[in-house]
């Protein structure tokens, strides 16, 4: 039996050195945003926010691409994005709200997985967040017809200068001042809230012997931030899982 204990230690604890604890916590988000803050405060990957988010078109085909996380509501439980609401991704969450999204952090060997629904952000929200930006990407959020086709890119850097007109920009004060010169938020770019119905917190373990919980809520679809904010009951129902 000496030998069976030994032999168990090699695989009672995850590769990161920790475990999920036990009992575990009423709710999923403080564990997710301590480790999100962990890893981007390790400094060794230049993303630490990049996480992928699968949507489904209009007509069911799903997709999945990668995106910035940016921003994490502990209390209500959702996570901010970012896009033009015209592109594919945008198209698609308006057309069907349903989402899901994964993060991996490969040097901790964790990973977040939600399930559940996006809505627009509140438009004051996706207004601070776009005058935070650097002053290229505001410029290019209005040159950009987001999953459009075009012929080359030199069509495409041909359209600052027409934009530059109509937003009455002057190209020398975006030179001297940068991102202290102000260029509005066009209408068909702002962010999502994805609200999470379920979160599955993962530690990597040795022999794949993972450590794996899930939480669920029951709430129900929300057409709007408003509405998901006040929507309930949102008390969480936590399950561990095997690897």
């Amino acid at each position: 039996m000496a030998n069976l204990a030994e032999l168990l230690a090699h695989v009672a604890v995850p590769t990161s050195g920790y475990t999920l604890p036990s009992p575990l916590p009423a709710e999923p988000f403080g564990m997710f945003k301590k480790w999100f803050d962990e890893e981007a405060a390790a400094g060794k990957t230049p993303n630490p926010n990049a996480m992928s988010l699968a949507s489904i078109d209009a007509d069911g085909t799903p997709s999945c691409r990668i995106v910035l996380c940016r921003g994490i509501h502990v209390e209500k439980g959702y996570v901010i994005l970012y896009t033009n609401y015209q592109g594919r991704k945008g198209r698609a969450l308006l057309a069907n709200p349903r989402a899901a999204m994964a993060m991996h952090f490969d040097h901790s060997d964790r990973q977040v997985r939600i399930e559940g629904f996006a809505v627009q952000s509140p438009a004051a929200e996706s207004d601070a967040y776009f005058q935070s930006r650097r002053w290229e990407s505001r410029l290019a959020a209005w040159m950009s017809n987001q999953s459009q086709p075009i012929a080359t890119r030199e069509e495409l850097l041909a359209r600052a200068e027409p934009i530059i007109a109509k937003l009455k920009l002057d190209p020398a004060e975006l030179l001297a001042r940068g991102n202290d010169v102000f260029i509005p938020r066009p209408a068909h770019w702002g962010g999502f809230r994805l609200y999470a119905k379920s979160v599955e917190l993962w530690l990597g373990g040795p022999g794949r012997l993972h450590d794996r919980a899930v939480w669920r809520r029951e709430m129900p679809m929300a057409s709007s931030w408003e509405a998901a904010d006040a929507g309930g009951p949102n008390g969480w129902i936590s399950t561990r899982l095997q690897p």
